[in-house]
């Protein structure tokens, strides 16, 4: 079992994530988009959506920092151990209660108001269940073992772990003293990734970058008072 959770299932998300993007983009191309319902609602959405976008950009450089970067690297950079836990711990906080209290408003939105509830598919509620218990799993996690216990140290079991799987050499033993919290989090994550390139998660992997680039768009006006002459229709012979 902990060969097939440690190390099979990384790699199945490994794949579906890569390939599933790769088929999307080639077959679904034009449904690679949020689907935006700002249109339909406004207000909650200017509250709920920077709330938490913010929050989760927070969430995603701490995973970055904490996951891949080794202990070595930031004691050398002269950041000691427990610096690093404290600022870890309390911007960790901080940024998922505010990802999670951003989530909870666009659901609320999404489920009370009519339109945008209308547009919800079968697989925007998937993403949303499936969002929400990592972003759960993860805060309930951090206060467990740091707020309300003694603290965890996953740099040294959880971060070697997620290194090994993309060094080829996975070594699931680390993970078999991981707190339970922590697990589920890390299952729950890898969930996320199978079920990503199938939502309108996929936007976040993308940048506008051709508008950068592209022509402008001349707009021409047939309203007469911006020209000289009214505007003549096709059958009639235009005036000198």
């Amino acid at each position: 079992m902990s060969v097939l959770l440690w190390v099979v299932l990384p790699y199945i998300t490994l794949a579906m994530f890569v390939l599933g993007h790769v088929w999307r983009y080639r077959y679904d191309k034009f449904g690679w988009t949020t689907r935006s319902s700002q249109l339909y609602e406004s207000r909650l959405l200017r509250i709920g959506s920077p709330l938490f976008h913010f929050g989760i950009l927070v969430v995603l450089l701490g995973h970055i920092g904490g996951l891949v970067i080794p202990n070595s690297w930031t004691e050398a950079a002269g950041i000691t151990e427990h610096a690093y836990h404290v600022i870890a711990v309390v911007l960790g906080t901080i940024a998922g209660v505010c990802t999670l209290a951003g989530l909870a408003i666009l659901i609320y939105r999404r489920r009370t108001v009519g339109p945008v509830f209308s547009a919800t598919t079968r697989n925007d509620k998937l993403m949303y269940a499936v969002l929400a218990l990592v972003i759960v799993l993860g805060l309930a996690a951090t206060v467990a073992a740091n707020v309300a216990g003694g603290g965890y140290d996953y740099r040294s079991t959880v971060s070697p772990w997620f290194r090994s799987i993309f060094y080829l050499r996975p070594d699931p033993d680390l993970m078999t003293g991981v707190p339970i919290l922590f697990q589920l989090h890390a299952l729950s994550a890898l969930a996320l990734f199978i079920i990503w390139p199938f939502t309108r998660l996929v936007h976040m992997l993308t940048a506008p970058l051709g508008y950068l680039t592209r022509p402008y768009i001349v707009y021409r006006s047939r309203d007469v008072r911006l020209g000289a002459r009214a505007p003549h229709r096709g059958w009639e012979q235009p005036t000198r």
